[in-house]
């Protein structure tokens, strides 16, 4: 008997464990964390999250180059960018001739991100989302796929993004749903929450999609 009561605060650890780690990538640990965390994992990351080809032209690729279409000379900026999945999925189109830049905290991701996009469109970055290394409304368009929960206060990461958006500018960002993002906490919102969210920090237009099992996908525009 004695034996199976150590065994349970074992179980309940090893479970936390593998919460914090797998589940929630280490955001409650710490930024730094995190990154060591991708670090780790970077090699490997593509593989994990099995990115199809044709799904990320259709269902990303292809609405930003719309929204980009209408624009001269148009400035992205991916935050959080990772191994270039935003980068690859635009520039898979011919017809786009955007500027775009990469921002990463995880040394190693960036460097395979790097090597994935081409040079004479892309700049890759090293840094945090918070604060953005960019002046007021730099940006055309700011987007930000499958990070923001993963940052210490997602509701600045967002204003940061705001701030450096220009006006008229547009935001892109996905936002964790589906039943483990309640307990991933103080870090994601409800779907209907989220579009409030967006709304507060000073954005308008703002349509929030299901995009992905885990994700959802909003748009919203800087007035």
């Amino acid at each position: 008997m004695s034996k199976f009561w150590i065994l349970i605060p074992v179980l309940l650890l090893l479970g936390l464990a593998y919460w914090e780690l797998w589940v929630c990538e280490g955001t409650h640990l710490g930024r730094r964390f995190v990154i060591w965390l991708y670090d780790l994992a970077a090699r490997r990351y593509d593989g994990i999250k099995q990115f199809d080809t044709m799904f990320e032209r259709r269902f990303l690729g292809e609405p930003i180059a719309v929204v980009l279409g209408s624009m001269a000379d148009p400035l992205v900026l991916d935050v959080g960018a990772g191994t270039g999945r935003l980068a690859r999925s635009l520039f898979q189109l011919p017809e786009v001739a955007a500027r775009l830049v990469c921002i990463e905290a995880s040394a190693r991701m960036l460097d395979l991100g790097r090597s994935h996009t081409p040079d004479r469109w892309t700049r890759w970055l090293r840094g945090w989302a918070v604060p953005l290394p960019f002046a007021s409304e730099t940006f055309d368009l700011v987007a930000s796929l499958e990070m923001l929960e993963f940052t210490p206060r997602p509701r600045e990461t967002l204003q940061e993004m705001a701030r450096v958006l220009r006006r008229g500018g547009w935001m892109l960002v996905t936002n964790r749903v589906g039943p483990e993002a309640r307990w991933i906490l103080g870090k994601t919102w409800s779907r209907e929450r989220f579009a409030e969210v967006l709304r507060s920090i000073g954005l308008a237009d703002v349509e929030v999609f299901p995009w992905q099992v885990d994700y959802d996908l909003a748009w919203a525009r800087k007035p």
